[in-house]
């Protein structure tokens, strides 16, 4: 494929960095503040205006809705100076707006970018979600198995008990039965109460104590979750949920017949991905920004799939250059 072989990711992925950082920055004088939607809406404009100097053809895919929905960054929207690969778009520019709002941990921005055509257009409906980390045979774990089964499964694989197996899970009450079954096992679960991106991603991060992810959330939240262990190593398998006609509706406009479908990770992403993700506020995965008289810095984890590759990088930056 071509454009595949003008996916320069080495090259790219500096850039890639930057727009993250640009997103987070411009969100941090909202952190505690109390307003969602103004610490979105600063993230969102500065992470378009970063990507517009970026020497790519990008089509934004995941993005933050559809056209009509959304005043900048929607699905379909092109970014990027349009003299350089056609590439596709993941992006959340605000994971965890309410917990930014409120200053409570994991609220990052995040972006993946990958050779066009190789990012699932996941509509904006829910995602059965299951992730582990690496290290384990294909299937060791899947959606057709009940969640006590996942977790014996696993804990089977590692040598261990289901005591010995943490389970990370979206706090939401159409989780209720999926948390007392996990629960009866014996098993422990981290709740958490927004950004299941990171939720998915702390199951292949060493020192989190997570070894797997269960439960639904947004799909467009699974493809960029699914950039990431693409990256970093692990499994993640997604069935797209659907409450109404609508929803089916959005999923046939982006091209998807099967409905039942299960995504693996490599048929969420089927090509190589550059994934990168700030830190907005403190969380697992990265530190969240750190404010001092004159000063705010950043921690950017940049991951490529091509190397296997992760890199932190620590942007320290005058307040008057923002």
């Amino acid at each position: 494929m071509a454009n595949a072989e003008q996916f320069q990711d080495r090259m790219l992925s500096l850039g890639l960095a930057r727009v993250s950082e640009a997103a987070a920055l411009a969100s941090h004088s909202l952190i505690g503040r109390g307003d969602e939607k103004a610490a979105d809406q600063a993230a969102v404009n500065a992470m378009r205006d970063q990507l517009n100097l970026l020497d790519i053809a990008g089509v934004v895919v995941i993005g933050e809705g559809e056209r009509d929905e959304a005043p900048m960054l929607f699905i379909g929207e092109e970014v990027g100076t349009g003299n350089g690969p056609a590439v596709d778009i993941a992006l959340d520019p605000l994971e965890g707006t309410t917990l930014t709002a409120k200053d409570m941990p994991n609220a990052l921005t995040v972006i993946a970018m990958a050779p066009r055509g190789t990012l699932l257009h996941a509509p904006d409906v829910y995602m059965e979600k299951l992730a582990i980390g690496p290290g384990y045979a294909p299937d060791t774990v899947t959606l057709a198995m009940s969640p006590a089964e996942r977790v014996h499964a696993l804990a089977k694989a590692k040598g261990g008990s289901a005591q010995d197996i943490t389970v990370c899970i979206l706090e939401r009450d159409r989780h209720e039965d999926l948390i007392a079954e996990v629960r009866a096992t014996g098993a422990a679960i981290r709740l958490i109460t927004d950004g299941d991106v990171a939720g998915v991603i702390h199951c292949a991060t060493p020192g989190t104590g997570i070894d797997m992810y269960m439960g639904s959330g947004g799909a467009p939240e699974g493809v960029l979750a699914a950039s990431a262990l693409k990256c970093m190593g692990g499994q993640i398998y997604g069935k797209l949920l659907f409450r109404n006609d609508d929803e089916i509706g959005r999923a046939r406009k982006a091209g998807i017949e099967d409905l039942d479908r299960i995504y693996t990770k490599d048929e969420l992403v089927t090509g190589d991905v550059i994934f990168a993700a700030t830190g907005v506020t403190d969380g697992n995965l990265v530190a969240g920004i750190k404010r001092e008289i004159g000063w705010v810095t950043t921690e950017t984890v940049l991951m490529r799939s091509r190397t296997g590759s992760v890199r932190r990088m620590t942007y320290r930056n005058p307040i008057k250059a923002i």
